[in-house]
């Protein structure tokens, strides 16, 4: 599988692996950055760390991650990735996303959703993309619920985060039938 790069004029998404991680360590390194993830990337081994476990999932087709390259900005803002993804089913998830701080709030996030949600149901072909975040983190299930996804389940105490706590995590959705509809108009100019 080659390493897609999807890029529009705000956003570029490239492959992100051990030759480009050190880019994001100024910005995983910003307080409370992942509060609602398991993961830690505040250092420079447990990013790489982080890293090389994308990096292990892109070898075995479960994984695509991205870094992301902010375009308005000409800076780099965080990352993302397919993940879990069901080449039988068809399914696959976007997630593991973070940006910095000064990157949150822009136009940033809506192009890279657009852009991940395009190529996985226009090129990978699959038929439906999921999002799992923290039952707690408000922002960014406002943020998938303006995008047009719907809200399929809780699943609780699924997830230890690294303070210990066992969050419930908000599973939601988006249909291939239904990426046409998103697409003319949550997504209108793109």
């Amino acid at each position: 599988m080659k390493a897609p790069t999807l890029e529009n004029e705000f956003a570029k998404l490239t492959l992100l692996d051990l030759s480009n991680y050190e880019k994001l360590l100024q910005i995983a390194q910003q307080d409370k950055l992942v509060q609602y993830s398991p993961s830690k990337i505040d250092t420079h081994d447990d990013l790489k760390s982080y890293v090389q476990t994308a990096v292990d999932g892109y070898y075995h087709k479960t994984t695509i991650p991205f870094i992301v390259f902010d375009k308005t900005k000409n800076a780099y803002a965080g990352c993302t990735r397919f993940m879990n993804m069901d080449w039988n089913n068809k399914v696959l998830e976007i997630g593991a996303t973070w940006i910095g701080r000064e990157f949150q709030g822009t136009a940033l996030n809506k192009n890279m959703k657009f852009l991940m949600l395009q190529y996985a149901f226009e090129t990978l072909n699959f038929e439906k993309v999921e999002f799992r975040i923290d039952e707690r983190n408000i922002g960014s299930r406002k943020g998938v619920e303006k995008i047009g996804a719907t809200l399929e389940g809780i699943m609780r105490q699924n997830v230890y985060l690294l303070d210990g706590f066992k969050r419930n995590t908000c599973c939601y959705g988006i249909l291939k039938e239904e990426w046409k509809r998103i697409k003319e108009t949550v997504f209108r100019g793109f």
